[in-house]
C-alpha cells in the first residue's frame, strides 16, 4: 500500500535557491506574504560576492549602469530589464543590498556609477555594489595607494605574485608578500574556506596578524584573499584591521569562493528565522498546474511531499543549476516543460570563435515572459495565470557578457513577486 503524500500549503512557492530565488523570498517577506522555497545548493557559491547591475556593453565597461538601462530598450528590446522602469529596478536593488546587510553581511550601497572591483588574477571589473570587506581595495586601486598583497603558503585559487604582475601598469605601488597561515604552513594544499573558518577564532587572528605586521612596511593598506570568516565577516574584518593596524581589504579567490559561501550560508540560516519555509537540498521533481493553484512534488526521507501553492515563481537558473537542459538538438525547461526561446538548430548555438565579441546565441536562450513575468506558451499566451519566472532562466539577455546577473536576478524577482502579490490580492 502506497502512503499518501504529505501536503503543505503556501501563498508563494519559490523554485530555486540561487540569488533570484532568495531575492524573491526577501521581497515576499517584506510584503508579509507566506513563502516556501525549495531547491538544491544553487550557484551562489560560485559568485565573487559582487552585485552587478550592468557592467559591460559590447565588451566596453559601463561607468553609469543606471543610464545604461535606458539603452537596453533600443539595443536589447527583449531584455528582461528593458521591461521594467528604472525606478523599480533601483528600488529593488537598494532594498536587497540593505536586506543582506540586515541579515549579517554589510554591502556598500549602490551609487550613481559602477566601481572597479578587484579580481583574483590581477584584473578589475566594473560592478555596482560590493561587500564592505572589499571596499578599501576599490579605493586603493583608484588612488594608487602603496599596498601589500598577501599570499598564503598552499592556498588554492589565489596568487599574490600573479595579482601584482598583472596590475603592474595600473598600480605600480603594489607588492606581494608570502606568509604561512597558522597551523597550515607545512606546504600542503589549503583551501580558502578552511582558512576563513579558522579566522573566526580569535587566537588564529592574532597569530596571522602578527605575521602580517612583519611585512607591512610602508604600505598604506593590506590586501588579503577573501578568507576573513564565513560567518560575521564584518566582525572578523574589523578585528583584523585593529590587530594589524592598517586598512585591510579582501580579494575574491577563484570559485567556489568564500564570498559566495557566505551569502549561501547566511541566507539559508537567517531567512527561516525571518519566516521563510526553506526546503533546502530538495528539488521539485514534478509540477502540476491546477486551475486555482500549482502543485509541486518532491521527496524527502519520509516520502513524497506535495506543496500546494497559490502562486509559484520559477527561479531555477540556466544550465549550471538545472533550470535549462541541453539535449542533442534542443534546449528544454525540465520542470514545467515550458517553451524555450532558442536558435533554430544546434549548429547555431555557438559561433566558431569561442571568444567572439558578439557572444553565442545559446547564452540568450530561455523562457519568454510577459510584462508580469508570466511564462508564455507557443501562441504567446500565459501558460498559467499563477506561474511566474525570474532570474537567469529568462530569455533575451546575456548576463555573462553584460555582467548583469545580480541585477537581473534581483529586479526580475521584484517584478515576479509584485505580480504574484497582485494575484493574491496583497
Amino acid at each position: 500500500m502506497t502512503a499518501e503524500p504529505r501536503r503543505i500549503t503556501t501563498d508563494v512557492a519559490i523554485i530555486g535557491t540561487g540569488l533570484a530565488g532568495f531575492a524573491a523570498a526577501v521581497f515576499c517577506l517584506d510584503r508579509g506574504i507566506e513563502a516556501l522555497q525549495l531547491g538544491h545548493a544553487g550557484a551562489l557559491s560560485y559568485t565573487t560576492g559582487y552585485f552587478d547591475l550592468i557592467g559591460y556593453d559590447g565588451g566596453r565597461p559601463i561607468a553609469d549602469p543606471w543610464a545604461a538601462l535606458a539603452d537596453l530598450e533600443a539595443n536589447w528590446p527583449g531584455h528582461p530589464l528593458a521591461r521594467m522602469p528604472r525606478a523599480t529596478i533601483e528600488r529593488a536593488f537598494r532594498r536587497f543590498t540593505q536586506a543582506i546587510g540586515e541579515l549579517g553581511i554589510a554591502y556598500v550601497a549602490p551609487g550613481a556609477g559602477n566601481v572597479r572591483a578587484l579580481l583574483p588574477t590581477g584584473l578589475a571589473k566594473t560592478t555596482c555594489s560590493i561587500p564592505a570587506t572589499m571596499a578599501a581595495g576599490v579605493a586603493a586601486l583608484a588612488d594608487g595607494k602603496r599596498t601589500v598583497i598577501i599570499d598564503l603558503v598552499g592556498l588554492v585559487g589565489f596568487s599574490a605574485a600573479e595579482f601584482v604582475a598583472n596590475f603592474a601598469a595600473d598600480w605600480p605601488a603594489l607588492r606581494a608578500a608570502r606568509l604561512g597561515f597558522p597551523d597550515m604552513d607545512g606546504g600542503g594544499e589549503a583551501h580558502p574556506e578552511v582558512m576563513a573558518r579558522a579566522l573566526e577564532v580569535r587566537a588564529t587572528r592574532e597569530r596571522l596578524a602578527e605575521r602580517i605586521r612583519a611585512v607591512v612596511g610602508d604600505a598604506e593598506c593590506v590586501g588579503l584573499p577573501a578568507i576573513l570568516g564565513v560567518h560575521a565577516p564584518d566582525r572578523v574584518h574589523a578585528a583584523m584591521e585593529e590587530l594589524v593596524g592598517s586598512p585591510i581589504f579582501e580579494i575574491p579567490t577563484m570559485p567556489p569562493a568564500v564570498p559566495g559561501l557566505r551569502l549561501r550560508e547566511l541566507l539559508e540560516q537567517a531567512m527561516p528565522a525571518r519566516g521563510l519555509r526553506l526546503v533546502s537540498q530538495h528539488k521539485a521533481a514534478r509540477a502540476d498546474l491546477r486551475p486555482d493553484r500549482i502543485d509541486l512534488t518532491h521527496r524527502d526521507n519520509f516520502g513524497e511531499v506535495v506543496v500546494e501553492a497559490a502562486t509559484a515563481i520559477l527561479a531555477t537558473g540556466r544550465f549550471l543549476s538545472g533550470g535549462l537542459t541541453a539535449e542533442r538538438t534542443v534546449l528544454r525547461e525540465p520542470l514545467f516543460d515550458l517553451p524555450v526561446e532558442q536558435p533554430a538548430s544546434r549548429a547555431d548555438w555557438h559561433r566558431e570563435d569561442c571568444f567572439d565579441p558578439r557572444g553565442h546565441a545559446i547564452n540568450r536562450a530561455g523562457v519568454i515572459v510577459d510584462d508580469d513575468f508570466r511564462p508564455l506558451d507557443a501562441a504567446g499566451a500565459p501558460v498559467h495565470p499563477r506561474l511566474f519566472a525570474a532570474g537567469a532562466i529568462l530569455a533575451g539577455q546575456d548576463w555573462v557578457r553584460q555582467r548583469c546577473g545580480a541585477g537581473l536576478a534581483i529586479a526580475t524577482a521584484w517584478g515576479a513577486v509584485e505580480a504574484a502579490a497582485g494575484v493574491l490580492g496583497r
